[in-house]
């Protein structure tokens, strides 16, 4: 999943495909590189990152939905987003495959039924706080156990509601310290236990580049190793930044996965 950013205040790539011309080259190097879904978002999630109006995420994204659509029909397009009204107008006007909403659904209460009604494939994300609030010292009593309760409950919320292709997302940097990121990274395996398909959002997060004493910048080499770890602890999905880097990792991830015969 190639990370298709439309804002300007992006952690690391924020205000860089705002000129269209810029935006058209990231859009044809995304899918040239190998991506299987581009991610369209126009509202960063940084930490501390306070939201547009939703007439503002909604004139960020257009642009990039046209020239996808335009130049590469057949990608599959996902929506990063959590305001109903933004995946209202990209049905209604041009075309959305999947959403990719941070907060689960609970963001906006009309974002379940909506997804229900379109039957798109849902990504439900666990944050703990808003991006507002989430790094202000997030506090856990067993981490693991909160986020599996967390996942337990909103699956069944939306299969209840009707939403059947359900992919989950343990949100890597979204109200997590340092330790919390890499607790969830090398126990991803037991997420596997709900049966549907594991995002992992690692791409240049601080978690990667604060133990390297670099920057986002500099997170490439730390990125592939943990998206590397990622997919061996039962990771289905990427969602990156580099992706000619993933997808090479992915393959020989892949080949060796192959011969495993105790999997």
């Amino acid at each position: 999943m190639g990370v298709l950013n439309c804002t300007p205040d992006s952690f690391f790539d924020g205000g860089r495909n705002i000129q269209p011309e810029r935006l058209q080259q990231t859009i044809n190097e995304i899918i040239s590189d190998g991506a299987a879904i581009i991610d369209v978002g126009g509202c960063s999630s940084r930490p501390g990152s306070v939201p547009p109006s939703e007439e503002e995420e909604w004139m960020r994204i257009e642009p990039a939905l046209k020239l996808v659509l335009q130049n590469y029909p057949d990608t599959i397009i996902s929506i990063d987003t959590y305001r109903a009204s933004v995946i209202e107008k990209a049905a209604k006007y041009y075309r959305v495959d999947m959403v990719n909403d941070i907060t689960a659904g609970r963001g906006d209460s009309r974002m379940i039924p909506l997804v229900a009604s379109l039957h798109l494939p849902f990504i439900a994300m666990h944050m703990k706080g808003m991006p507002l609030d989430m790094q202000q010292n997030p506090d856990y009593e067993n981490l693991l156990d909160e986020i599996m309760t967390f996942f337990a409950e909103r699956i069944s919320l939306l299969r209840q509601q009707g939403i059947i292709d359900i992919m989950i997302d343990p949100g890597f940097g979204f109200g997590k310290t340092l330790d919390h990121n890499f607790e969830l990274l090398a126990n991803l395996h037991v997420f596997s236990v709900f049966g549907v398909p594991l995002v992992a959002g690692l791409s240049r997060k601080s978690m990667i580049w604060k133990p390297l004493g670099t920057n986002p910048e500099g997170a490439l080499n730390g990125t592939i190793a943990a998206q590397t770890i990622a997919l061996m602890n039962g990771a289905n999905i990427l969602r990156v930044h580099d992706v000619k880097a993933a997808a090479e990792l992915t393959t020989i991830v892949c080949k060796s996965q192959s011969f495993n015969h105790l999997k």
